[in-house]
């Protein structure tokens, strides 16, 4: 078992392929993984990888893979279809477990393995990526800067990029559904886009509104506030849309609607090209609130989602297998604290 390899399940998708091509930058040498052997051997060719194809239905050959490594990195979403059989494989071989999920709805359910990953010794770690790396560490700076905080806003935009065919997919997937925030400790239901405001990213505000990003689960565990909410950028127009977004709601939940989109983006590119994503960047806001409505906020901005994914990713995967890891469910922040998104290139953020 060498010291710098590891499973990369889902390895011909966009995000996984940007993965496999950066590994080297960490001194990390993936496994090519997923389902399809012709989509895998092509690039296992191109980059000097080996491979394996895998059914995570497979169970055998599922297990008999990950007993090869100390680390899974699954980036095949959406993770409805693929986490839970991963997860649970590791428990049986003792192998650390990554992804790059952004779901509420997967946080909570790995969190559910959370005893078992204890007793066996090993690291779950989801959210390993854009969603919730830089989030997440923003959060526990806030939370250290105001440690009495009860109330916590985070907020996002990304300049000059576009999404991935899997987000997109996974996007679709979710038209129709309610959105969440964490009001006094718990996860609950709400409309997307029920609360908005104007926020500085670094120049002219931008209009942001609710949506159920994975902060809203994650930091609650990173930080133990209590009520936390995350927006990002829409246009107003789409704020007043989702006031009536009840009216149409059946009508996205539709198989045929959401096929007819899914089929548009199956024509479309499989991500934001090289050149997109080196000139785009992502913005981070966040607000912290204790009791007496005393505030912290700070900004964060660091490189294009995408890029932010794969070098958070293998910077936490180089961790685990130097050693460094905490066993049992885990957050980023959590796992690594607050300045872990400091390590990644390209990074600043600053106290207003």
């Amino acid at each position: 078992m060498e010291s710098n390899t590891f499973l990369l399940y889902g390895a011909y998708g966009y995000t996984g392929e940007l993965i496999a091509r950066y590994a080297t930058q960490y001194g990390l040498s993936p496994i090519l993984a997923g389902r399809r052997a012709a989509a895998l051997a092509p690039l296992a060719a191109q980059l000097g990888l080996p491979y394996v194809a895998i059914d995570l239905d497979d169970t055998p050959a599922l297990l008999a893979a990950l007993r090869q490594v100390k680390v899974v990195v699954n980036a095949a979403g959406p993770y409805n279809f693929t986490a839970k059989q991963m997860v649970e494989a590791c428990l049986q071989t003792g192998t650390h477990y990554v992804d790059l999920n952004g779901d509420l709805d997967i946080f909570e359910m790995i969190r559910k393995y959370d005893a078992a990953a204890k007793q066996a010794d090993i690291m779950l770690l989801p959210g390993a990526g854009f969603d919730v790396v830089p989030t997440d560490c923003l959060a526990l700076f806030l939370k250290n800067k105001l440690p009495d905080a009860v109330d916590l806003k985070l907020a996002f935009t990304i300049r000059g990029s576009g999404l991935s065919h899997g987000t997109a997919v996974n996007t679709v997937q979710k038209l129709g559904e309610p959105g969440a925030a964490r009001l006094n400790g718990h996860i609950v239901s709400e409309p997307v886009g029920k609360k908005a405001m104007w926020v500085s990213f670094g120049g002219k505000p931008i209009f942001v509104l609710s949506l159920p990003w994975g902060d809203v689960a994650t930091a609650g565990y990173s930080t133990g506030i209590p009520n936390i909410r995350v927006y990002t950028n829409m246009p107003m127009i789409a704020y007043w849309l989702l006031k009536v977004q009840v009216l149409f709601n059946w009508l996205l939940r539709n198989p045929i609607v959401r096929s007819i989109i899914k089929r548009k983006i199956d024509r479309g590119p499989a991500g934001p090209g090289d050149v997109m994503r080196t000139q785009a960047t992502s913005y981070m806001w966040g607000q912290a609130t204790n009791a007496n409505g005393q505030t912290v906020t700070a900004r964060q901005r660091t490189p294009e989602a995408y890029d932010l994914t794969a070098y958070a990713s293998l910077l936490i995967t180089q961790k685990i297998l130097q050693g460094n890891f905490t066993a049992g469910y885990q957050t980023p922040a959590m796992a690594y604290g607050e300045n872990l998104v400091m390590e990644l290139p390209r990074v600043q953020r600053e106290v207003l």
